[in-house]
Protein backbone atom coordinates (compact mmCIF):
# COMPACT_ATOMS: atom_id res chain seq x y z
CA UNK A 1 0.00 0.00 0.00
CA UNK A 2 1.14 3.71 -0.73
CA UNK A 3 0.45 7.03 -0.05
CA UNK A 4 -0.16 9.12 -2.70
CA UNK A 5 -0.19 12.92 -2.71
CA UNK A 6 0.71 13.16 0.72
CA UNK A 7 4.16 13.70 2.50
CA UNK A 8 3.83 10.52 3.98
CA UNK A 9 4.79 7.18 2.28
CA UNK A 10 3.96 4.12 3.75
CA UNK A 11 4.60 0.73 2.23
CA UNK A 12 4.05 -2.94 3.22
CA UNK A 13 6.19 -5.96 2.09
CA UNK A 14 4.47 -9.14 2.62
CA UNK A 15 6.22 -12.83 2.74
CA UNK A 16 3.91 -15.83 2.33
CA UNK A 17 5.98 -18.47 2.70
CA UNK A 18 7.59 -16.70 6.19
CA UNK A 19 3.94 -15.19 7.06
CA UNK A 20 5.94 -11.96 7.36
CA UNK A 21 5.08 -8.28 7.01
CA UNK A 22 7.90 -5.74 6.95
CA UNK A 23 7.71 -2.13 6.84
CA UNK A 24 8.92 1.12 4.78
CA UNK A 25 8.27 4.33 5.96
CA UNK A 26 9.46 7.68 4.60
CA UNK A 27 8.95 11.12 3.86
CA UNK A 28 8.41 12.73 0.60
CA UNK A 29 9.47 16.23 1.16
CA UNK A 30 12.50 15.21 2.86
CA UNK A 31 13.41 11.96 0.84
CA UNK A 32 14.19 10.33 4.78
CA UNK A 33 13.08 6.62 5.15
CA UNK A 34 13.06 3.84 7.95
CA UNK A 35 12.68 0.13 6.55
CA UNK A 36 11.12 -2.23 9.80
CA UNK A 37 11.42 -5.78 10.20
CA UNK A 38 13.48 -6.12 6.70
CA UNK A 39 13.26 -10.01 5.72
CA UNK A 40 17.49 -10.93 5.11
CA UNK A 41 16.77 -10.23 0.74
CA UNK A 42 16.80 -6.54 0.96
CA UNK A 43 16.63 -5.25 -3.03
CA UNK A 44 12.84 -4.95 -2.51
CA UNK A 45 12.92 -2.25 -0.14
CA UNK A 46 16.21 -0.64 -2.40
CA UNK A 47 14.13 -0.80 -5.24
CA UNK A 48 11.17 0.52 -3.68
CA UNK A 49 12.87 3.26 -1.99
CA UNK A 50 14.63 4.26 -4.96
CA UNK A 51 10.86 5.18 -7.07
CA UNK A 52 9.71 6.82 -4.60
CA UNK A 53 13.22 9.13 -4.48
CA UNK A 54 13.52 8.03 -0.88
CA UNK A 55 16.87 7.02 1.12
CA UNK A 56 16.75 4.23 3.57
CA UNK A 57 18.53 5.93 6.52
CA UNK A 58 17.63 3.92 9.02
CA UNK A 59 16.56 -0.12 9.88
CA UNK A 60 14.37 -0.31 12.86
CA UNK A 61 13.88 -4.02 14.60
CA UNK A 62 10.76 -4.30 16.58
CA UNK A 63 12.60 -6.82 18.61
CA UNK A 64 15.26 -9.63 17.94
CA UNK A 65 13.45 -12.08 15.46
CA UNK A 66 13.51 -16.14 15.64
CA UNK A 67 11.46 -17.24 12.43
CA UNK A 68 13.50 -16.07 10.37
CA UNK A 69 16.97 -13.65 9.55
CA UNK A 70 16.59 -10.04 9.77
CA UNK A 71 18.33 -7.84 6.90
CA UNK A 72 19.33 -4.89 9.10
CA UNK A 73 23.12 -5.87 7.94
CA UNK A 74 22.45 -6.53 4.89
CA UNK A 75 20.58 -3.00 4.71
CA UNK A 76 23.37 -1.44 6.79
CA UNK A 77 26.25 -2.66 4.13
CA UNK A 78 24.04 -1.65 1.14
CA UNK A 79 22.15 1.34 2.55
CA UNK A 80 24.76 2.69 4.93
CA UNK A 81 21.37 2.34 7.24
CA UNK A 82 21.73 2.68 11.09
CA UNK A 83 20.40 -0.11 13.00
CA UNK A 84 17.86 0.55 16.07
CA UNK A 85 16.47 -2.13 18.28
CA UNK A 86 14.78 -1.02 21.93
CA UNK A 87 17.09 0.16 24.35
CA UNK A 88 17.32 -3.04 26.41
CA UNK A 89 18.17 -5.39 23.49
CA UNK A 90 21.55 -7.00 24.15
CA UNK A 91 23.43 -7.50 20.10
CA UNK A 92 26.90 -7.88 19.17
CA UNK A 93 27.15 -5.07 16.84
CA UNK A 94 26.60 -1.41 16.87
CA UNK A 95 22.96 -0.24 16.84
CA UNK A 96 21.31 3.09 17.44
CA UNK A 97 19.39 2.20 20.60
CA UNK A 98 15.79 3.35 21.33
CA UNK A 99 14.42 4.62 24.17
CA UNK A 100 10.56 4.62 24.96
CA UNK A 101 8.39 7.37 24.07
CA UNK A 102 11.90 8.77 22.08
CA UNK A 103 10.15 10.77 18.17
CA UNK A 104 12.02 10.34 15.12
CA UNK A 105 11.15 12.72 12.95
CA UNK A 106 11.84 11.90 9.01
CA UNK A 107 10.48 15.09 7.81
CA UNK A 108 6.73 16.12 8.16
CA UNK A 109 6.34 12.09 8.97
CA UNK A 110 7.23 11.63 12.69
CA UNK A 111 7.83 7.70 14.67
CA UNK A 112 7.15 7.38 17.91
CA UNK A 113 8.90 4.13 19.80
CA UNK A 114 6.87 2.47 22.58
CA UNK A 115 8.94 -0.08 24.58
CA UNK A 116 6.32 -2.92 24.89
CA UNK A 117 8.01 -6.07 26.46
CA UNK A 118 6.48 -9.62 26.64
CA UNK A 119 6.90 -11.30 23.63
CA UNK A 120 10.60 -10.53 23.84
CA UNK A 121 11.81 -8.49 26.84
CA UNK A 122 13.24 -5.50 24.20
CA UNK A 123 10.07 -5.79 21.44
CA UNK A 124 9.21 -2.51 20.60
CA UNK A 125 5.97 -0.52 18.59
CA UNK A 126 6.84 2.44 16.39
CA UNK A 127 3.62 4.58 15.92
CA UNK A 128 3.69 6.55 12.56
CA UNK A 129 2.28 9.58 12.61
CA UNK A 130 2.08 11.91 9.03
CA UNK A 131 2.66 15.14 11.07
CA UNK A 132 4.08 15.55 14.76
CA UNK A 133 1.00 16.93 16.32
CA UNK A 134 -1.71 14.60 14.89
CA UNK A 135 -3.88 13.31 17.61
CA UNK A 136 -4.77 10.51 15.10
CA UNK A 137 -1.11 8.50 14.23
CA UNK A 138 -1.48 6.83 10.61
CA UNK A 139 -0.57 3.69 12.14
CA UNK A 140 1.12 1.66 14.58
CA UNK A 141 3.74 -1.16 13.79
CA UNK A 142 3.06 -3.78 16.42
CA UNK A 143 6.16 -6.18 15.41
CA UNK A 144 4.73 -9.38 17.76
CA UNK A 145 3.49 -7.77 20.56
CA UNK A 146 -0.14 -7.33 18.59
CA UNK A 147 -1.71 -9.66 15.61
CA UNK A 148 -4.86 -9.48 14.31
CA UNK A 149 -6.80 -11.66 16.29
CA UNK A 150 -3.65 -12.34 18.38
CA UNK A 151 -0.64 -11.51 20.50
CA UNK A 152 2.52 -12.40 20.55
CA UNK A 153 3.59 -16.26 22.51
CA UNK A 154 5.05 -15.18 25.70
CA UNK A 155 6.84 -18.54 25.91
CA UNK A 156 9.87 -18.46 23.10
CA UNK A 157 12.37 -17.57 25.65
CA UNK A 158 12.11 -20.47 28.73
CA UNK A 159 15.98 -21.56 27.47
CA UNK A 160 17.11 -18.26 28.44
CA UNK A 161 15.52 -18.44 32.07
CA UNK A 162 12.70 -16.14 31.31
CA UNK A 163 9.32 -18.00 32.49
CA UNK A 164 6.07 -17.98 30.00
CA UNK A 165 4.30 -16.42 32.92
CA UNK A 166 6.50 -13.46 33.14
CA UNK A 167 6.64 -12.51 29.98
CA UNK A 168 3.07 -12.80 29.85
CA UNK A 169 2.01 -10.36 32.81
CA UNK A 170 4.53 -7.97 30.59
CA UNK A 171 2.67 -8.58 27.69
CA UNK A 172 -0.63 -8.38 29.53
CA UNK A 173 0.37 -4.41 30.31
CA UNK A 174 2.11 -3.59 27.09
CA UNK A 175 -0.74 -4.81 24.88
CA UNK A 176 -3.47 -2.71 27.40
CA UNK A 177 -0.80 0.30 26.92
CA UNK A 178 -1.53 -0.39 23.32
CA UNK A 179 -5.44 0.18 23.94
CA UNK A 180 -5.03 3.60 24.95
CA UNK A 181 -4.10 4.83 21.14
CA UNK A 182 -7.21 6.06 19.42
CA UNK A 183 -9.70 3.01 18.27
CA UNK A 184 -9.17 4.49 14.86
CA UNK A 185 -5.34 3.75 14.66
CA UNK A 186 -4.36 1.25 12.10
CA UNK A 187 -2.27 -1.71 13.51
CA UNK A 188 0.32 -3.28 11.53
CA UNK A 189 1.67 -6.52 12.50
CA UNK A 190 5.31 -8.43 11.74
CA UNK A 191 3.16 -12.09 11.19
CA UNK A 192 -0.14 -12.98 9.76
CA UNK A 193 -2.01 -16.23 9.65
CA UNK A 194 0.43 -19.78 9.62
CA UNK A 195 2.95 -18.25 11.50
CA UNK A 196 4.35 -19.76 14.62
CA UNK A 197 4.54 -16.50 16.58
CA UNK A 198 1.11 -17.03 17.49
CA UNK A 199 -1.53 -19.07 17.41
CA UNK A 200 -4.56 -17.56 16.43
CA UNK A 201 -3.67 -15.39 13.70
CA UNK A 202 -5.70 -13.86 11.13
CA UNK A 203 -5.02 -13.99 7.41
CA UNK A 204 -5.83 -10.08 7.29
CA UNK A 205 -2.45 -7.98 7.15
CA UNK A 206 -4.16 -5.10 8.55
CA UNK A 207 -6.94 -3.65 10.96
CA UNK A 208 -7.75 -0.97 13.68
CA UNK A 209 -7.03 -0.98 17.43
CA UNK A 210 -11.10 -0.46 17.80
CA UNK A 211 -11.40 -4.07 15.86
CA UNK A 212 -9.27 -5.72 17.98
CA UNK A 213 -10.48 -4.39 20.94
CA UNK A 214 -13.78 -5.83 20.34
CA UNK A 215 -12.52 -8.69 18.53
CA UNK A 216 -9.07 -9.96 19.39
CA UNK A 217 -9.23 -13.07 22.19
CA UNK A 218 -6.52 -11.47 24.35
CA UNK A 219 -7.63 -7.86 24.48
CA UNK A 220 -11.11 -8.94 25.99
CA UNK A 221 -11.99 -7.61 29.75
CA UNK A 222 -10.02 -9.73 31.76
CA UNK A 223 -7.44 -10.35 35.03
CA UNK A 224 -4.00 -10.42 34.15
CA UNK A 225 -3.62 -13.83 35.26
CA UNK A 226 -6.69 -14.85 33.34
CA UNK A 227 -4.77 -13.46 30.18
CA UNK A 228 -1.38 -14.99 31.19
CA UNK A 229 -3.69 -18.39 31.32
CA UNK A 230 -5.47 -17.80 28.47
CA UNK A 231 -2.05 -16.78 26.12
CA UNK A 232 -0.04 -19.23 27.03
CA UNK A 233 -2.72 -22.14 26.37
CA UNK A 234 -2.70 -24.07 22.94
CA UNK A 235 0.46 -22.78 21.57
CA UNK A 236 2.04 -24.68 18.09
CA UNK A 237 4.96 -26.76 18.82
CA UNK A 238 8.17 -24.16 18.27
CA UNK A 239 10.47 -25.09 15.06
CA UNK A 240 13.79 -26.20 16.27
CA UNK A 241 15.13 -23.57 13.82
CA UNK A 242 14.01 -20.43 16.08
CA UNK A 243 17.09 -20.65 19.08
CA UNK A 244 19.43 -21.06 15.76
CA UNK A 245 17.85 -18.30 14.38
CA UNK A 246 17.26 -15.63 17.19
CA UNK A 247 20.78 -16.13 18.11
CA UNK A 248 22.24 -15.19 14.92
CA UNK A 249 20.16 -12.42 14.57
CA UNK A 250 22.10 -10.82 17.60
CA UNK A 251 25.24 -11.68 15.47
CA UNK A 252 27.43 -9.71 13.72
CA UNK A 253 27.10 -12.91 10.83
CA UNK A 254 28.17 -12.78 7.39
CA UNK A 255 25.47 -11.04 4.75
CA UNK A 256 23.65 -12.42 2.17
CA UNK A 257 25.09 -11.93 -1.66
CA UNK A 258 21.53 -12.15 -3.25
CA UNK A 259 23.24 -11.83 -6.72
CA UNK A 260 26.09 -15.04 -6.63
CA UNK A 261 25.43 -18.06 -8.82
CA UNK A 262 24.50 -21.11 -7.01
CA UNK A 263 27.87 -23.65 -7.82
CA UNK A 264 27.11 -26.64 -10.23
CA UNK A 265 28.00 -30.27 -9.11
CA UNK A 266 29.71 -32.62 -10.88
CA UNK A 267 27.90 -35.93 -10.26
CA UNK A 268 31.04 -36.83 -9.19
CA UNK A 269 31.28 -33.85 -6.58
CA UNK A 270 28.32 -34.65 -5.55
CA UNK A 271 28.56 -37.94 -4.57
CA UNK A 272 31.72 -36.86 -2.86
CA UNK A 273 29.88 -33.99 -1.17
CA UNK A 274 27.00 -36.54 0.16
CA UNK A 275 29.76 -38.95 1.11
CA UNK A 276 32.06 -36.90 3.12
CA UNK A 277 28.46 -36.25 5.44
CA UNK A 278 26.33 -33.24 3.70
CA UNK A 279 22.39 -33.75 3.64
CA UNK A 280 20.67 -33.93 0.29
CA UNK A 281 17.74 -31.60 -0.60
CA UNK A 282 15.37 -32.61 -3.17
CA UNK A 283 13.02 -29.35 -3.50
CA UNK A 284 10.96 -31.27 -5.84
CA UNK A 285 6.82 -31.97 -5.55
CA UNK A 286 6.23 -35.28 -3.17
CA UNK A 287 5.05 -37.57 -6.43
CA UNK A 288 7.99 -36.51 -8.79
CA UNK A 289 10.04 -37.40 -5.64
CA UNK A 290 8.53 -40.67 -4.71
CA UNK A 291 8.69 -41.79 -8.28
CA UNK A 292 12.28 -41.36 -8.44
CA UNK A 293 14.86 -39.88 -6.01
CA UNK A 294 18.37 -40.70 -4.21
CA UNK A 295 19.32 -42.79 -1.55
CA UNK A 296 18.75 -40.73 1.21
CA UNK A 297 17.22 -37.65 -0.11
CA UNK A 298 14.98 -35.11 2.34
CA UNK A 299 12.07 -34.08 0.23
CA UNK A 300 11.14 -30.63 1.22
CA UNK A 301 8.94 -29.09 -1.76
CA UNK A 302 10.34 -25.76 -2.69
CA UNK A 303 6.36 -24.38 -2.81
CA UNK A 304 4.51 -23.08 0.17
CA UNK A 305 6.59 -23.05 3.66
CA UNK A 306 9.87 -24.41 2.33
CA UNK A 307 12.37 -22.39 4.84
CA UNK A 308 9.88 -23.29 7.66
CA UNK A 309 9.80 -27.71 6.73
CA UNK A 310 13.42 -26.92 6.23
CA UNK A 311 14.14 -25.34 9.52
CA UNK A 312 11.73 -28.34 11.32
CA UNK A 313 13.81 -31.25 9.83
CA UNK A 314 17.49 -30.05 8.95
CA UNK A 315 20.03 -28.88 11.27
CA UNK A 316 21.38 -24.81 10.52
CA UNK A 317 24.94 -26.92 10.57
CA UNK A 318 24.36 -29.38 7.71
CA UNK A 319 26.24 -29.04 4.64
CA UNK A 320 23.61 -28.91 1.98
CA UNK A 321 23.33 -29.91 -1.78
CA UNK A 322 20.69 -29.59 -3.47
CA UNK A 323 19.03 -31.39 -6.07
CA UNK A 324 15.80 -30.67 -8.31
CA UNK A 325 14.83 -28.63 -11.14
CA UNK A 326 18.39 -26.36 -11.64
CA UNK A 327 16.33 -23.17 -12.17
CA UNK A 328 14.70 -23.31 -8.86
CA UNK A 329 18.11 -23.57 -7.32
CA UNK A 330 18.69 -19.74 -6.78
CA UNK A 331 15.43 -19.34 -5.23
CA UNK A 332 15.71 -22.29 -2.84
CA UNK A 333 19.36 -21.29 -1.44
CA UNK A 334 17.58 -17.76 -1.00
CA UNK A 335 14.41 -19.36 0.91
CA UNK A 336 16.98 -21.02 3.30
CA UNK A 337 19.04 -18.20 3.98
CA UNK A 338 15.78 -16.11 5.02
CA UNK A 339 16.30 -18.32 8.23
CA UNK A 340 19.79 -17.91 8.29
CA UNK A 341 20.78 -22.08 6.62
CA UNK A 342 23.72 -20.73 4.48
CA UNK A 343 25.66 -23.83 4.27
CA UNK A 344 24.49 -25.16 0.64
CA UNK A 345 27.47 -26.02 -1.51
CA UNK A 346 26.08 -26.48 -4.41
CA UNK A 347 23.14 -28.32 -6.35
CA UNK A 348 23.12 -30.99 -8.99
CA UNK A 349 20.70 -30.72 -11.83
CA UNK A 350 18.38 -34.02 -13.11
CA UNK A 351 19.66 -35.78 -10.39
CA UNK A 352 17.70 -39.12 -11.68
CA UNK A 353 18.91 -38.92 -15.27
CA UNK A 354 22.82 -37.80 -13.62
CA UNK A 355 23.13 -40.79 -11.93
CA UNK A 356 22.75 -44.30 -12.40
CA UNK A 357 19.37 -46.62 -11.17
CA UNK A 358 21.82 -47.58 -8.25
CA UNK A 359 21.78 -44.19 -6.80
CA UNK A 360 17.97 -44.23 -6.92
CA UNK A 361 15.35 -45.62 -4.83
CA UNK A 362 11.03 -44.83 -5.20
CA UNK A 363 8.77 -44.04 -2.60
CA UNK A 364 5.35 -45.71 -1.84
CA UNK A 365 2.33 -43.46 -1.01
CA UNK A 366 -0.97 -45.21 -0.28
CA UNK A 367 -4.01 -44.08 -1.12
CA UNK A 368 -6.86 -43.28 1.89
CA UNK A 369 -9.16 -46.58 0.33
CA UNK A 370 -6.25 -48.66 0.09
CA UNK A 371 -5.15 -47.26 3.99
CA UNK A 372 -7.87 -48.41 5.23
CA UNK A 373 -8.33 -51.57 4.07
CA UNK A 374 -4.73 -52.68 5.08
CA UNK A 375 -6.02 -51.07 8.77
CA UNK A 376 -9.02 -53.08 8.77
CA UNK A 377 -7.38 -56.29 7.88
CA UNK A 378 -4.41 -56.01 9.54
CA UNK A 379 -4.13 -53.11 11.61
CA UNK A 380 -2.57 -53.78 14.96
CA UNK A 381 1.02 -54.56 12.57
CA UNK A 382 1.06 -50.85 11.07
CA UNK A 383 1.59 -47.83 12.74
CA UNK A 384 0.13 -44.35 12.12
CA UNK A 385 2.28 -40.91 12.91
CA UNK A 386 0.38 -37.74 12.20
CA UNK A 387 2.46 -34.81 11.87
CA UNK A 388 0.03 -32.02 12.44
CA UNK A 389 -0.18 -29.74 14.60
CA UNK A 390 -2.23 -29.93 18.09
CA UNK A 391 -4.62 -27.49 17.10
CA UNK A 392 -5.47 -29.18 13.44
CA UNK A 393 -6.10 -32.56 15.38
CA UNK A 394 -8.43 -30.81 17.67
CA UNK A 395 -10.37 -29.27 14.97
CA UNK A 396 -10.89 -31.84 12.49
CA UNK A 397 -9.85 -35.03 14.24
CA UNK A 398 -7.02 -37.79 13.17
CA UNK A 399 -7.65 -41.75 12.04
CA UNK A 400 -8.42 -43.43 15.32
CA UNK A 401 -4.87 -44.87 17.10
CA UNK A 402 -2.57 -42.48 15.27
CA UNK A 403 -0.01 -41.26 17.01
CA UNK A 404 0.38 -37.51 17.33
CA UNK A 405 4.03 -35.91 16.84
CA UNK A 406 4.29 -32.47 15.31
CA UNK A 407 6.45 -32.33 12.78
CA UNK A 408 8.68 -29.44 14.64
CA UNK A 409 8.95 -32.15 17.04
CA UNK A 410 9.94 -35.18 14.66
CA UNK A 411 13.77 -35.46 15.19
CA UNK A 412 13.58 -35.02 18.88
CA UNK A 413 10.89 -37.57 19.54
CA UNK A 414 12.32 -40.70 16.94
CA UNK A 415 13.02 -42.64 20.00
CA UNK A 416 9.10 -43.33 20.42
CA UNK A 417 8.65 -44.76 17.30
CA UNK A 418 9.00 -48.58 16.51
CA UNK A 419 11.30 -49.86 14.09
CA UNK A 420 10.15 -53.15 13.53
CA UNK A 421 6.69 -52.67 11.58
CA UNK A 422 5.61 -50.54 8.93
CA UNK A 423 4.82 -46.36 9.55
CA UNK A 424 2.69 -44.83 7.52
CA UNK A 425 2.30 -40.65 7.91
CA UNK A 426 -0.10 -38.73 7.32
CA UNK A 427 -0.80 -35.16 7.36
CA UNK A 428 -3.42 -32.52 6.20
CA UNK A 429 -2.77 -32.22 2.65
CA UNK A 430 0.30 -34.90 1.66
CA UNK A 431 3.00 -32.46 1.58
CA UNK A 432 4.54 -32.83 5.53
CA UNK A 433 3.83 -36.18 5.11
CA UNK A 434 6.23 -36.52 2.23
CA UNK A 435 8.57 -34.77 4.52
CA UNK A 436 8.27 -36.62 7.07
CA UNK A 437 8.36 -39.84 5.62
CA UNK A 438 11.46 -39.00 3.75
CA UNK A 439 13.38 -37.75 6.78
CA UNK A 440 12.42 -40.83 8.52
CA UNK A 441 13.55 -43.33 5.72
CA UNK A 442 16.56 -41.61 5.77
CA UNK A 443 17.35 -42.87 9.26
CA UNK A 444 16.27 -46.49 8.33
CA UNK A 445 12.36 -46.74 9.08
CA UNK A 446 10.03 -48.56 6.76
CA UNK A 447 7.76 -45.30 6.09
CA UNK A 448 5.16 -44.80 3.32
CA UNK A 449 2.73 -41.89 3.90
CA UNK A 450 -0.89 -40.89 2.92
CA UNK A 451 -1.45 -39.36 -0.43
CA UNK A 452 -3.78 -36.36 -0.33
CA UNK A 453 -3.60 -36.32 3.63
CA UNK A 454 -6.34 -36.44 6.47
CA UNK A 455 -8.40 -34.30 3.83
CA UNK A 456 -8.41 -37.48 1.45
CA UNK A 457 -9.46 -39.74 4.48
CA UNK A 458 -11.86 -37.16 5.18
CA UNK A 459 -13.15 -37.02 1.51
CA UNK A 460 -12.92 -41.04 0.51
CA UNK A 461 -13.14 -43.03 3.64
CA UNK A 462 -14.46 -40.67 6.98
CA UNK A 463 -17.63 -41.56 9.29
CA UNK A 464 -18.24 -39.25 11.94
CA UNK A 465 -17.42 -41.43 14.40
CA UNK A 466 -13.30 -41.76 12.97
CA UNK A 467 -12.90 -37.90 13.43
CA UNK A 468 -13.00 -37.87 17.11
CA UNK A 469 -9.66 -36.51 18.76
CA UNK A 470 -10.03 -38.84 21.07
CA UNK A 471 -8.67 -41.38 19.16
CA UNK A 472 -5.30 -39.60 19.28
CA UNK A 473 -2.47 -41.38 20.93
CA UNK A 474 -0.37 -38.70 22.12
Amino acid sequence: MTTPDRSLVFVQFYLDCLSHASYLVGDRTTGRAVVVDPQRDVQDYLDTAAQHGLTIERVIETHIHADFLSGHLELAERAGARISYGSVAALDFDTDPLADGERLGLGEVELEILHTPGHTPESICVVVREHPDDALPYGVLTGDTLFIGDVGRPDLLSSRGRSAEEMGRLLYRSTRALLTLPDDTRVYPAHGAGSACGKNLSAELSCTIGNQRRGNYALADMTEDEFVAVVAAGQPAVPAYFAFTSVRNREARPVLDEGSAVPALTPEAFLAARAGGATVLDTRDPEAFAAAHLHGAVNIPLGGRFAELAGQVLDAQDTLVLCGDPATAAEARTRLARIGFDRVLGALAAPVDALGAAYLAAATRVEADALAGELAGAGSEFELLDVRGPGEVRDTGTIPGARLIPLPELLARLGELPTGRPLTVICASGNRSSVAASVLRARGFDTTDLRGGFGAWQGEVVRPADTAPDGVTA
